[in-house]
């Protein structure tokens, strides 16, 4: 097996992946220390109907639990690939990808978090709007958190520093319905929707394989966020187009800590930076290209001092 960037790996195989017949499709899913809502994901791929026609390959970021003994019991014909460090979200699924691409070339690959829950025909009915379309390069559902709502992150705009300021400047929550200061989470679109998008969520994805060949995967710049969006940018300027399908329905048991966690806080303003260096700095004029890098950097700053402050709050632990 072939690493990239010389990562060694610890792998260890349920099932022998190589055969004649190539699957439908290669899933992926990159686990970190969530070895419950990774056994209610694996029971649910193996409850679907087209199970059989599923190569499925867990990649665990090193979590040092019961993970790969879940990974055994919940899915046998699964393979686990337990790496010696937490080398982050879209390097993981590189390694994944590519165990996929050596052992059996499946036709598209289905990223997948290990907190979600996949209907039994949720599968199927992406394949279905991939087959009938062969200039979509990616589709995804429409994510159900546990209190019925949408995630509000499984169809987005790509974050330029206009939609950005929308977003984070609280305007777009006034006017959701407004196609310019909604952009960024496309509350303006109907949930039920079938439409072109800029971008969905790594959370669950299911890819063409000759579009993600294109783009050789994920940039592994990206640690934690944003290599999503980078992914479906790059989708699309290979000339693939990128589908939200509102019609099919995945459960996302997001966990609401990470938000809260300075630490993810402070990846998630990194990733912003990367995003926007990468994409809009060289179209921003001059003065604004300044003001983007400020805003972000306040930001990281201003996540960094987090625990310190909550610390100093009347009652605080001492």
């Amino acid at each position: 097996m072939p690493h990239r960037s010389g990562l060694a790996v610890v792998t260890e195989t349920s099932a022998q992946l190589s055969g004649s017949h190539r699957p439908l499709t290669g899933v992926v899913i990159v686990s970190y220390r969530v070895p419950g809502l990774l056994e209610a994901c694996l029971l649910s791929l193996r409850a679907a109907r087209t199970a059989d026609d599923l190569r499925v390959v867990v990649v665990d970021n090193a979590s040092n639990d019961t993970s790969e003994n879940i990974v055994r019991r919940a899915f046998p014909a699964a393979e686990f690939i337990g790496l010696t460090r937490n080398i982050g979200y879209g390097r993981a699924n590189n390694v994944g990808i590519d165990r996929l691409r050596e052992t059996c070339a499946p036709r598209s690959y289905l990223l997948l978090n290990p907190d979600t829950v996949v209907p039994g025909t949720a599968i199927e009915r992406l394949h279905r709007t991939l087959a009938e379309f062969p200039t979509i390069g990616a589709v995804g559902p429409r994510l159900e958190l546990k209190n019925g709502e949408i995630d509000p992150a499984c169809r987005r705009g790509f974050p330029s520093p206009l939609t950005a300021l929308f977003h984070l400047g609280g305007i777009a929550r006034i006017a959701p319905r407004s196609r310019i200061a909604g952009r960024y989470r496309l509350t303006f679109l109907d949930e039920r929707a079938v439409a072109d998008v800029d971008s969905l969520v790594g959370a669950c994805m299911l890819v063409r394989a000759e579009a993600m060949d294109a783009i050789a995967g994920f940039d592994e710049s990206f640690f934690l966020y944003g290599e999503d969006l980078d992914l479906c940018w790059r989708i699309r300027t290979a000339g693939w187009r990128i589908v939200y399908d509102g019609r099919v329905d995945v459960m996302h048991h997001k966990r609401s800590s990470a938000a809260r966690n300075p630490r993810s806080l402070i990846e998630f303003y990194r990733a912003m930076r990367l995003f926007y260096r990468k994409h809009y700095d060289a179209t921003t004029p001059p003065l604004g290209r300044i003001a983007v890098e400020v805003a972000i950097s306040s930001l990281i700053a201003i996540a960094a001092l987090m625990p310190k402050l909550r610390n100093r709050l009347p009652g605080a632990a001492t």
